[in-house]
């Protein structure tokens, strides 16, 4: 199938142009669906609440340490600033941090106020503040009334179905029961009363800047519904790639939205100090157990030197016994040292092998200030706090590539620190070796002394050291805890959540407008297209053309005038242009090897109605004024119309002849028009298809054609009886009337039929009764090129063009004022 004939066969399905004159013919149907959905939308509108749009404005910055440079060991780089914007975007979103701020907040606690169309969220609205016990139980989606009596009191109801009711423990995070008063509950209160009963501990308090009587209502919320509606923040980067984010939350209640924004950015600041400080929190913890333990040893120290000086008085000391046991006091605390940092050590490797991180203390707490151990452990419990921040968010998974590289990077530093280990402990025990050999010699001088002296020494040497470990303990902790005063934050609030009079927007209001017109398109539309599907009537020659392939030889238009005689009554009018057209194009239909003097043209139809008999009269009227001799025969024996046209009696006709009651020229019946003559159908037979058929007939014909130019045979219509068919066979040419919003495009297959057939040939349509824009919004200018004729338009030359012409300049100017 060619592309052409693609197009017109999904043409003759579904005529768009008729789809078009439809949808402009129910403008007003679009009017009111319009209207009524449009306000059907607004009335939904109503129960819309109104959604606010708020954000906060942070910034992810690496603020170092300035003390860090010389304190590796206790601040430790938590990553870089693209790893720190990535794990501040997951953690605002996470269901850690969201539960800390809805504890924070109690969000669990939804006021009420009702309004007309809908609740509101009265939350910071209302005169009062309910502070919830979280270390109780308490009964959650049940809604309590408040009813606010005056400055100091008011009265709490609410109606249970049921005497359990479903709680919730928001400290645990666990669900339960709780027993409930079945019925109506109302109780009395003083405002900052504890109220406590077995399904509900709170405290309401009067918000003094907001009070005011009257009544609202509140509950305590599913709290996972909670917390999941605000791990929805949204989170951008402004611009994109940047470490500067916009938090924003939509919401009716823009206090609400407010004061989780912010509270959520302080939460989330105060986190990450408080990890940025770990390392040095808990050094300064180890160094305050050590020194606790400490405390006793040396005050009993010192309490025993004390009372040994009592009892044996003034011990005089030489000198050089005196330098002797200063050095052996030196050495003893290098020898406390080099053994705590091979006890360092050693923990170290036992801690690598069990894969615990987090016991690791730093290497300068005992004194080593090696680089690369300082350097390798700060990296590895940089390393395993980023794994332990993943997992907060993420399931642990052996197969994601974040947690592989994290796995291998750990590996790679832990064979790395017990490399150095090994070395590092070969060295100490070497020195430790080299400290215990001074401190033998040392004892060995001093053993020759007297016990008095020799015990004076020991405890003296015990004070000491004891003493220097605890000064020593001491500027370590100091020194942590400058370290840790100097961190700060790396985020930094620059715009806090606020309310700037931002204008609301109606989360669907939009949308319920967008489908009212969609709405208020469619049904018309819908209409128009089922309208045009199911419409089976004729409306322009185009669809003629794609019906059938028999030609169209002329248009008609609608008729103005009460008589049939239009072409008569008025020459000058578009319809008898028409018919002077379609009689100049049937000389091209005439069988040009027949020659006769005499041309026969029958006219008929589909059905009764389209214009047959009104085709008939007009065509022999043509004729006979252009001076030809003209018959016009009635031989619609069934349905006999012609004789009202002329106000001639029927009471002699066609039907006579044929039964032989009359003669021809009996029933030949002239006519005030010039050249024509009729013959009626006569009375209306029993068996008029039998006349028909008869020899008289033929005869007739015959006896005619000697007498005149052209004969004008209106037959019964096609689609009803077959005499048509029997008098084709007398006929040169066919004309086959269309009426336009009459025949219907299935009433063609008859016609379409017989034609292909060849039941009848040297046939042409006759599209009757046209009129522009009649149901389908388009006028066709027929007859030019084609030898259509035309009776459509205004040329000047016809009786009604003046008037054509008025209505004409009225459209014009009405289409250019729509456009402007």
């Amino acid at each position: 199938m060619s592309e052409e004939e693609q197009v017109n066969s999904l043409s003759g399905i579904f005529d768009v142009r008729q789809f078009l004159s439809k949808i402009l013919k129910y403008w007003w149907l679009y009017l009111i669906t319009f209207a009524i959905s449009l306000s059907y939308a607004y009335y939904k509108n109503q129960f819309i609440q109104t959604f606010y749009e708020v954000d906060a404005l942070i910034s992810i910055k690496d603020n170092s340490n300035p003390y860090s440079a010389s304190n590796t060991s206790l601040t430790f780089n938590w990553g870089g600033v693209t790893d720190k914007v990535t794990t501040a975007i997951t953690q605002f979103k996470s269901r850690t941090h969201t539960e800390r701020v809805v504890d924070d907040l109690q969000f669990f606690v939804n006021y009420i106020k009702e309004g007309e169309y809908y609740n509101l969220d009265a939350y910071k609205k209302t005169p009062f503040q309910v502070v919830v016990d979280t270390s109780k139980s308490q009964i959650i989606g049940k809604s309590f009334t408040i009813q606010v009596i005056d400055e100091y009191r008011f009265r709490m109801t609410a109606e249970f179905d049921s005497s359990i009711a479903p709680a919730f423990d928001f400290n645990t995070k666990k669900k339960s029961r709780v027993n409930t008063p079945k019925g109506m509950w109302s109780r009395e209160y003083l405002f900052g009363e504890s109220l406590e009963n077995s399904f509900l501990n709170i405290t309401v308090n009067k918000v003094t800047d907001n009070f005011r009587k009257g009544e609202w209502k509140f509950n305590l919320e599913n709290y996972w519904k909670v917390v999941n509606k605000y791990k929805k923040i949204q989170i951008e980067q402004t611009p994109q790639g940047s470490s500067i984010l916009t938090l924003s939350l939509t919401g009716t209640n823009k206090d609400r939205l407010i004061d989780y924004i912010n509270r959520s950015s302080v939460v989330l600041e105060k986190a990450e100090l408080e990890r940025k400080n770990t390392y040095a929190t808990s050094t300064i913890e180890y160094i305050d157990s050590v020194m606790n333990a400490r405390i006793l040893p040396l005050t009993q120290i010192k309490k025993e030197r004390e009372e040994f000086l009592n009892q044996q008085g003034a011990i005089n000391i030489p000198s050089e016994i005196s330098s002797l046991n200063a050095e052996l006091t030196k050495r003893e605390i290098e020898k406390q040292q080099l053994e705590k940092q091979l006890s360092y050590y050693d923990n170290l490797q036992a801690y690598l092998i069990t894969n615990n991180y987090d016991q690791i203390q730093a290497p300068t707490v005992v004194g080593i200030n090696e680089g690369s151990i300082v350097n390798f452990v700060s990296r590895l419990i940089q390393l395993a706090e980023r794994r332990k921040r993943r997992l907060e968010f993420l399931e642990p998974d052996n197969d994601n590539p974040e947690f592989k590289k994290i796995k291998r990077d750990i590996d790679a530093v832990k064979e790395l620190i017990l490399s150095n280990i090994t070395s590092s402990k070969k060295l100490l025990l070497d020195d430790l070796d080299f400290s215990r050999e001074q401190i033998r010699e040392a004892e060995r001088e001093l053993s020759r002394l007297p016990k008095e002296q020799q015990e004076l020494l020991r405890i003296t040497k015990e004070y000491d050291l004891a003493q220097a470990e605890f000064k020593d303990l001491q500027a370590r902790k100091a020194n942590a805890e400058i370290v840790k005063a100097a961190n700060v934050s790396d985020i930094f609030i620059i715009d806090k959540a606020k309310d700037t009079n931002q204008s609301g927007r109606s989360k669907d209001s939009n949308i319920n407008y967008l489908l009212a017109l969609l709405v208020g398109l469619a049904i018309p539309s819908v209409i128009a297209f089922v309208s045009t599907i199911f419409d089976n009537y004729i409306y322009t020659p185009k669809q003629i053309e794609k019906l059938t392939s028999i030609p169209l030889i002329g248009v008609v238009g609608k008729k103005k005038h009460a008589s049939n005689l239009v072409v008569f009554d008025k020459p000058k009018s578009a319809v008898a242009e028409a018919f002077r057209g379609i009689r100049s194009s049937l000389y091209f239909l005439f069988d040009p090897e027949v020659e006769s003097d005499c041309r026969t043209i029958m006219v008929t139809s589909s059905v009764s109605g389209e214009g047959k008999t009104f085709s008939s009269i007009n065509m022999a009227t043509v004729f006979a004024l252009s001076g030809k001799k003209t018959c016009l025969i009635g031989l619609d024996l069934r349905k006999p119309k012609i004789f009202d046209d002329f106000d001639i009696n029927n009471e002699i006709g066609v039907s006579n002849y044929l039964v032989k009651n009359a003669t021809l020229d009996q029933i030949i019946t002239d006519t005030k028009i010039l050249n024509l003559d009729i013959i009626l159908s006569g009375p209306v037979p029993p068996n008029p298809s039998e006349l028909l058929l008869s020899k008289r007939t033929e005869n007739m014909i015959k006896e005619l054609k000697k007498r005149y130019d052209y004969i004008i045979l209106d037959t019964p219509p096609l689609g009803l009886v077959a005499d048509s068919l029997e008098i084709a066979k007398y006929a040169d040419a066919t004309l086959y009337v269309i009426r336009q919003k009459y025949t219907k495009k299935a009433m063609l297959d008859v016609i379409n039929e017989r034609y292909s057939r060849k039941e009848i040939e040297r046939v042409s349509l006759v599209f009757n009764y046209f009129k522009e824009k009649a149901g389908y919004g388009y006028g066709y200018g027929y007859g030019y090129g084609y030898g259509y004729g035309y009776g459509v338009y205004n040329n000047g030359y016809h009786e009604n063009d003046k008037i054509f012409s008025i209505k004409y300049t009225i459209k014009k100017l009405l289409k250019r004022f729509i456009k402007i």
